[in-house]
């Protein structure tokens, strides 16, 4: 009776909110008054205890309680603290030491890519502030396990600072511009390798391993910003594209005692890549990746710290290519490491011994693990995220090193859930969505008993059924190649299938990623919910190369970017338009980045099925991407000749018979602005008509003040004018 009782009245409110008019869903709400942004719970930074945390909030480090949520403390003030040896009195981030003693304080940030920024920083011990360096901004500024030195890139050269005597140490000095940079990654390892800082502590805070990398002979890349000057401003910097010549890498191991420095022995290949270091358990031993250009080799090497000298952990290879992760973990005991591999069709787990032999595989099946939590080290436990059940969603589990222990699921509800535990592992919070539902923030227990919800999003449900969104449908269909493939759709509100509607349908499907998940989709959900309550129904469709469904089906674009990713949203265009309830003469697709790519390529080779598409900074030809991704999936421009030219849209410019809207930023320094320009001079000397919208100083994400509103208000009236009200036949000429 009393669950009854409770109930009642969210029951009463839903079906009041279901009798009110349907409210509109207005683009300024989405992309100006962010109206519709769900609420989230920031990533915590748990204490040793593993049961506090703290946070950066109204300008102080506050103290929490993880399982009752209460403030139990305030360990920095800013505001406070101004002025104490040039402190400006506010800072953008925070870094504790190992043992929690003193604190690194973060000021004045400014980012330079994707990853990378500097900052000045500060020292806080609990009672004094002091400022780290004073000669000019810092990057990376990290303590070492003993808190007694903090080491740090300046101006391309590496730097440490003894705490106890003030003295700050050079340890390299040819760092130079666009030439030689020490203890930083260069352009394409921070993008492509997803890292930024280049430098690490040894165990023993002895040490620093560090990368070099020479790019003297890396071609340079000019981007223009314009700043209302009389004249812009040029930003050169150096970005290898396809087949060029990349940084020459090395690795080198400084010892603080004596000032000696070690180079690692990488062999005498240059022209490879080192896209990890990391230090084992043992102070002496590095472990250093080494993968050759082609990407389909890895070593893992451990290194003597002393000498440099080299000998070979592990080696995998693939007829494809291999991945570059994070999942390595040396266990303490010194003689056993866990690592991730697809070697068996599927991502897994393993267990190896220090000499390399395999021991045990923790996980098995034919289901990716998606995520690795890591390792509770005093129980032998495990975590990790894995696409088990369905290929959709995502469960968390648990295994014990010994196998002893069967896998534990720890997660109950169906759709996307992900984890963060606290350091000891005895608490986790746990982050649940659905296509259907914004995340909720809950804290449980190691054993499972749920502590306290963070967070609901009930406001942004109460939103959903004031708007009365529709309901994210998941459907697949089987192509003509015999492929099953999964896609969503959104059905205009008073849905009635004896009409015929118009199709927008959206996709990114590079390599590895994944659009038709059970999870909640952002302020693009939004928009959509708007297009569809404008008649549209909005569809997702995953093609061949996407992820959570085995090495195979991910790596068979393997050379042919581009190729059976549009073959299959074409067959996709065609199955919708084959519903009774769907216009085939009006299906439009958009994509950005490597989606924009597709939807390129959709609208020229499918030109028959697709009237409209929207592309946002697509690469048009592979030969003007960088090295790494690039030649990762298409080797070069020289060895796969064929697979860059059939895929690239520039080629095919004279194919276009539909409505295309091409958009870029022109400080893009990831996809350049050239893309869009030399697809602009395809299509002019085709003698071919399109739109296009360009945004200067805009990087990849084309966003700042009211540029995301200004594209997307673009791309709906486009949607509306070509797709919407446009009746015309595909193929039909004007």
């Amino acid at each position: 009776m009393k669950r009854i009782l409770v109930l009642l009245p969210i029951l009463v409110l839903g079906q009041a909110l279901s009798l009110r008019a349907q409210e509109e869903i207005k683009l300024e709400s989405i992309w100006l008054e962010y109206e519709f942004w769900a609420n989230s719970v920031p990533g915590f930074n748990f204490l040793k205890d593993g049961r506090h945390y703290t946070r950066r909030e109204s300008n102080q480090i506050t103290h929490y309680d993880l399982t009752s949520g209460e403030q139990t403390g305030v360990l920095f003030e800013a505001a406070t603290l101004e002025g104490q040896d040039g402190f400006p009195g506010k800072f953008s981030g925070y870094t504790f030491s190992e043992d929690e003693s003193k604190i690194l304080i973060r000021t004045e940030t400014e980012s330079i890519y994707r990853r990378s920024s500097r900052s000045n920083y500060f020292v806080w011990d609990g009672k004094e502030l002091e400022a780290l360096f004073e000669e000019g901004k810092q990057m990376y500024a990290t303590f070492n396990p003993q808190a007694d030195k903090v080491a740090f890139v300046f101006e391309n050269n590496l730097y440490y600072k003894d705490l106890e005597t003030d003295a700050v140490v050079q340890i390299t000095t040819d760092g130079e511009m666009n030439r030689i940079i020490n203890g930083s990654a260069d352009w394409v390892y921070e993008e492509e390798f997803s890292f930024a800082k280049a430098f690490f502590w040894s165990p023993d805070g002895e040490k620093l391993a560090y990368y070099r990398f020479d790019e003297s002979n890396v071609a340079e890349f000019t981007m223009t910003n314009y700043h209302d000057e009389l004249y812009p401003e040029y930003e050169t910097f150096k970005y290898p594209k396809v087949g060029e010549e990349n940084s020459v890498v090395s690795i080198y191991v400084y010892h603080l005692a004596g000032n000696a420095t070690a180079e690692v022995d990488l062999g005498s290949e240059v022209d490879q890549y080192v896209p990890r270091v990391v230090w084992t358990k043992d102070a002496g031993k590095l472990c250093v990746f080494r993968m050759n250009r082609h990407q389909n080799e890895l070593e893992l090497l451990l290194a003597d710290a002393r000498s440099g000298k080299t000998s070979l952990l592990l080696k995998e290879e693939s007829k494809w290519y291999i991945d570059i992760h994070d999942n390595l973990t040396f266990l303490e005991d010194g003689e056993h490491f866990l690592w991730t591999s697809e070697k068996d069709g599927w991502n897994h787990i393993y267990l190896y011994t220090m000499d390399g032999k395999l021991k045990r595989q923790l996980t098995k099946g034919e289901w990716e693990v998606t995520r690795f939590y890591g390792l509770d080290a005093e129980n032998g436990i495990v975590y990790y995220q894995a696409a088990m059940e369905n290929p959709l969603q995502r469960e968390i589990y648990s295994v014990s090193l010994d196998s002893k222990v069967k896998a534990r699921k720890l997660t109950t509800r169906e759709g996307w859930n992900n984890a963060q535990f606290s350091s000891t592992f005895d608490y986790y919070v746990l982050t649940h969505s659905t296509a259907n539902s914004p995340a909720t923030y809950t804290v449980y227990e190691r054993s499972g008993k749920e502590v306290r919800v963070i967070e609901d999003n009930a406001g942004l449900r109460e939103k959903m059924e004031m708007h009365q969104v529709q309901p994210l449908e998941f459907f697949d269909f089987t192509t003509s190649d015999d492929v099953e493939l999964n896609g969503y759709m959104i059905k205009p509100p008073n849905f009635d299938p004896k009409k015929k509607y118009p199709v927008f349908m959206y996709l990114y499907g590079g390599p590895g990623s994944q659009q038709v998940t059970d999870n909640w989709k952002g302020q693009n959900y939004w928009w959509f919910q708007m297009l569809a309550q404008q008649g549209y129904i909005v569809a997702c469709v995953d093609n061949r190369g996407t992820g959570a469904r085995g090495e195979a089906f991910k790596k068979m674009t393997y050379l042919e970017l581009g190729k059976y990713e549009t073959v299959d949203q074409i067959e996709a265009a065609r199955y919708l338009g084959g519903l009774e309830y769907i216009d085939p003469n009006r299906i439009g697709i958009f994509g950005w980045s490597y989606g924009g790519y597709m939807s390129t390529l959709c609208l020229l080779k499918g030109h028959e099925v697709f009237k409209a598409a929207i592309a946002v900074a697509p690469v048009t030809n592979w030969k003007w991407y960088d090295t790494i991704y690039t030649e990762r999936y298409m080797r070069t421009l020289e060895e796969n000749a064929d697979g860059y030219r059939n895929n690239s849209p520039v080629y095919y410019a004279d194919l276009l018979e539909g409505n295309y809207l091409l958009v870029h930023g022109m400080g893009d320094d990831n996809v350049h602005f050239q893309h869009t320009a030399e697809m602009v001079n395809a299509l002019v000397e085709a003698n071919k008509q399109f739109d296009t919208y360009f945004y200067p100083n805009r990087n990849h994400g084309i966003y700042g003040g009211n540029t995301r509103y200004h594209l997307y208000l673009k791309m709906t009236n486009f949607l509306k004018d070509k797709l919407m009200n446009d009746h015309t036949e595909v193929g039909s000429k004007p």
